[in-house]
């Protein structure tokens, strides 16, 4: 009898930000699995909000090292309905939207969408800035990746 072993379950925050939109924007993610934590975040000069939030969640599913059962938590509802829900249709529609025009981001879904086959992922909505720690988390290093973005811009 062969015992099927349980695949790790991985707890990930991930958040984006963006001081204008577009502007200089950070994304940020939080990791915990089994009492081990890990902090990524960074930046781009000239982004938008939703390329942060799809970056974060990005970053964070690059980071794993094994395949994994993994939550991802996300205050983005273009985040988690796209990857759980609009995918499907701008895949089969081949990267349109229902009204034929070209999926805003596509470079960064499609990559999404590789990853996320790669492990066994629950897309969980929640609502920001609304006292949930991993959330406020993963926000904090999307905002510390804007002021890291900002001051190598500064020459800093």
């Amino acid at each position: 009898m062969t015992t099927a072993v349980a695949s790790p379950l991985v707890e990930i925050y991930a958040d984006g930000a963006c001081k204008g939109n577009p502007g200089p924007g950070g994304w940020g993610a939080w990791i915990s699995y089994e009492g081990h934590e890990k902090e990524l975040f960074g930046g781009e000069l000239v982004t938008t909000n939703n390329r942060m939030e799809l970056t974060a969640v990005i970053r964070a599913l690059e980071a794993l090292k094994r395949t994994c059962h993994a939550k991802v938590f996300t205050d983005s509802v273009y985040v988690q309905k796209g990857i759980s829900e609009w995918i499907i249709g701008w895949k089969a529609r081949n990267w349109r939207t229902a009204d034929k025009k070209p999926v805003k981001n596509d470079d960064l879904w499609r990559v999404l969408d590789v990853l996320a086959q790669q492990h066994t992922v629950e897309w969980i909505w929640v609502k920001g800035h609304a006292g949930n720690v991993g959330n406020e988390r993963a926000d904090l290093l999307a905002n510390k990746g804007v002021e890291q973005v900002l001051q190598k811009g500064r020459g800093a």
